[in-house]
């Protein structure tokens, strides 16, 4: 035990100069040779590796899944094969937009990702805080992201290019409504549900497949800073929601989230109106209502902030046994980008790092590499099928082919006919959803966001935003445009939902009135 307190260079080598460098003379210039001189600086020079192009800002907690409910009807996945069943688990939640250092108290989604350590490897859970998205074809994920960043000209954040891309894009209505409520700003991050956001597929023992959505719903209640004490709490605390979650469950109060499902089968997936794999869109949960399957405990801080958070890594791409992907073209795009994000961030060897790593046994022919951290393999072979080794393949766990619906490979119009009603759900969220202060706040925080739009577009802009605003609900569309101080689209030449309610009902300051 002695050894774990001596003071040794990264290789082993005993040293005793930890704070003065060898120079000639207590005065004179430095010598070359003084290897542990070099050895700090450069390490130094590479403490940071590249951040996050998004979710730069992440707090994580370790914690553990355990089995409330039998869904085995619908999954062979083990970690839901018995109640009472638990499962190591790692979840990190962050702001998407903003960079490690931003408050996190934006306004932004908040990226909501589960690592669950099961028998069958690991499975990535990686979605928001929000249970759709701002597109949703995967082409469309670098334009979106370029627009919330920083504008390369002046390298500020930029209202008229976020509303920009919004107006050019009407099937981020439903999420931006969502973002502009005081949701877009919850309390910290234990008092905000997750959600996987994607439609994924479930596998029973008979092969039967189903698709599912996953709803986290945090037991804390859902609590939301309004847009003025979210701008407070950014220059009071930028660190409140990391601050916020490592205290609580430092003091053991430690936070806990119910996991439900949504279910539809095939059958119900070729009768809806619309496309059930658009994550632009929700399933009713009248008709498809939650099925709790288990519950959430997050009972432990990482014991290092750098090596279990910051290489952290998480892969929609990682599935296991009895779980699996759907048509969602978005999912689809990331189940290609977010490894090959991890390899160019961490490396390759990303799934070595022991946060990253299996708690199980890992046997395949990767070998070299960047950052091989194992025995790389030892002496065994490198190549299958060979003669040396016993690996062998289980075949029991062989998915079923999946029949699709379309032979014809071909580059399809996102937002075809059928394919773009971008208005029905955002409007049925701003009536039946939001109660009479939330569209209230809601309307006052889109104000005051589109009064950053500036320029010599800034009109042609901000009319192309009011008419989608238009066609989700005509009170919507009248009272920002009034807010704006600019005249409202016209009602008569634009379809816009005839649902108007007295905009007085909001609760807005007079003077947006």
């Amino acid at each position: 035990m002695e050894d774990l307190f001596k003071l040794r260079s990264a290789s082993g080598i005993p040293y005793v100069y930890e704070q003065d460098s060898r120079s000639v003379g207590p005065r004179g210039p430095l010598l070359l040779e003084d290897y542990i001189l070099h050895e700090k600086m450069a390490h130094f020079n590479r403490e940071r590796i590249p951040e996050r192009v998004v979710h730069a800002k992440g707090s994580a907690a370790f914690g553990t899944f355990t089995v409330t409910k039998d869904i085995t009807r619908y999954t062979r996945a083990k970690l839901f094969n018995q109640l009472g069943k638990q499962t190591k688990i790692i979840l990190r939640m962050s702001t998407i937009a903003g960079e490690k250092g931003s408050a996190d108290s934006e306004r932004d989604p908040r990226g909501f990702a589960v690592k669950f350590y099961t028998e069958d490897g690991n499975w990535d859970l990686v979605g928001n805080n929000t249970p759709v998205f701002f597109i949703k074809d995967p082409k469309k994920f670098s334009d979106f992201i370029h627009s919330q960043k920083r504008d390369p000209y002046h390298n500020l954040r930029s209202a008229t290019r976020i509303w920009d891309f919004f107006s050019f894009n009407p099937e981020s209505l439903h999420q931006v409504l969502i973002l502009m409520s005081n949701r877009g700003t919850p309390y910290g991050l234990r008092h905000m549900h997750g959600y996987g956001s994607h439609a994924f597929s479930m596998i029973n023992a008979k092969n039967e497949r189903v698709y599912v959505k996953f709803h986290f719903r945090t037991q804390q209640g859902i609590k939301n800073f309004s847009h003025d004490e979210a701008l407070q709490m950014r220059s009071a605390d930028p660190d409140f929601s990391q601050r916020d979650l490592f205290e609580a469950i430092e003091s053991g109060n430690f936070p806990k989230w119910t996991l439900f499902i949504q279910v539809m089968t095939t059958d119900q997936c070729s009768k809806l109106a619309f496309n059930p794999f658009d994550i632009t869109k929700t399933w009713s949960q009248k008709e498809f209502p939650l099925i709790e399957v288990g519950v959430l405990e997050l009972n432990k801080n990482p014991s290092n902030y750098f090596a279990q958070v910051e290489q952290l890594a998480f892969a929609p791409a990682h599935v296991i046994d009895g779980i699996s992907y759907s048509p969602d073209k978005v999912l689809q795009g990331r189940i290609l980008s977010y490894p090959d994000a991890q390899r160019y961030r961490l490396g390759v060897n990303y799934e070595q790092i022991p946060v990253n790593q299996c708690l199980f046994a890992v046997h395949n022919y990767q070998r070299d590499g960047l950052m091989t951290v194992t025995n790389n393999g030892d002496g065994s072979a490198n190549y299958y099928p060979n003669s040396f080794d016993q690996l062998f393949i289980e075949h029991e766990y062989k998915e079923l082919p999946i029949k699709l619906g379309n032979a014809i490979a071909d580059w399809y119009d996102r937002n075809s006919e059928g394919e773009n009603d971008h208005y029905s759900q955002p409007g049925v969220l701003f009536r039946e959803v939001l109660d009479d202060k939330e569209r209230g706040d809601l309307c006052l925080n889109i104000i005051k966001s589109m009064q950053g739009i500036t320029g010599e577009k800034s009109l042609e802009i901000i009319h192309r935003q009011l008419y989608h605003f238009c066609q989700v609900d005509q009170t919507l569309a009248q009272i920002i445009a009034e807010g704006l101080g600019v005249s409202p689209p016209s009602y008569q030449s634009s379809p816009c939902v005839k649902n108007q309610r007295s905009i007085h009902q909001y609760r807005l300051p007079i003077k947006f009135l």
